[in-house]
């Protein structure tokens, strides 16, 4: 099994001064040796391990991390996608195999910067290299993501976090009608991750995830979903085996087939690992 979406860090508070003071399970570090009882317990053989600092340097920490641990079977990083000179970063970058694709933290983007011609350029620029792109947005800006694939019909993206829709309130119904538009274009997948947090983090409901759980893969398909947990963000709700446990009680109405869809092949066969 392949945990598309984790994260790791070396706690620094003002570069990540994104986690806050009410997040204080998560204001330290994050290695790879804190991850492997969970994964021994549930026989989670292998992760993606995804930026979460925006600069080169974060690449060169991730690649050294997995130089070092067999558990971290492909990488998410980050560069710049307006720099004038993207063709030779990424040119430099897949000389490291480890790496598989790019994200950038749209949520704290605006409409103006997604639908900027030049970032459309450069990720239009990733499949030379056959990169993947992971996309992260608020569920609010899921229009100018529709918009932005849209324009990029042969690129591979996958939507992080279902879209981060409003869990704790239910609000769904926009939500909703929008990751049906998105699903409709066969090149983008989804990762079933990050709920957590956007739920009442101590007092969400098996109900209240299990609604999102249904419209994505209502509109994905068992084919198109991946597993993800978002470790070490998802601490400041629960531990890591309630997360697994939830989502493996929803798949439990799945074939074999399908269950093996969304805990590993399509991971495989996405990242290249």
């Amino acid at each position: 099994m392949i945990d598309t979406h984790i994260h790791f860090w070396n706690f620094d508070p003002v570069r990540d001064s994104w986690i806050s003071e009410d997040m204080m399970a998560i204001r330290k570090d994050f290695a790879p040796e804190n991850l492997l009882s969970a994964y021994n317990d549930l026989h989670i053989t292998g992760c993606i391990a995804v930026q979460a600092n925006q600069s080169e340097e974060e690449n060169h920490f991730l690649l050294a991390l997995a130089g070092q641990n067999e558990i971290i079977k492909g990488i998410v990083g980050w560069v710049d996608l307006l720099n004038p000179n993207l063709d030779e970063r990424l040119s430099y970058w897949h000389n490291h195999k480890t790496i598989k694709g790019w994200r950038h933290v749209l949520q704290a983007e605006n409409r103006d910067f997604i639908l900027n011609p030049a970032f459309i350029a450069g990720v239009k620029q990733l499949k030379k290299y056959n990169y993947t792109y992971d996309l992260l947005c608020y569920h609010n800006q899921l229009k100018d993501i529709i918009e932005m694939v849209d324009q990029i019909p042969d690129q591979p993206f996958v939507l992080d976090h279902c879209g981060k829709p409003d869990v704790k309130s239910q609000d769904l119904a926009a939500w909703a009608t929008n990751i049906k538009i998105l699903a409709s274009n066969p090149n983008v997948r989804c990762k079933v991750s990050g709920l957590l947090a956007e739920a009442d983090w101590k007092n969400w409901t098996e109900k209240q995830l299990f609604n999102c759980f249904d419209v994505v893969f209502e509109h994905f398909g068992t084919e198109r979903i991946m597993y993800g947990s978002d470790w070490p963000v998802m601490l400041i709700s629960r531990p890591y085996q309630d997360w697994f446990n939830l989502v493996n009680k929803y798949t439990e109405r799945f074939t074999v087939a399908e269950r093996r869809l969304i805990f590993s092949d399509t991971a495989k066969a996405f990242y290249g690992v």
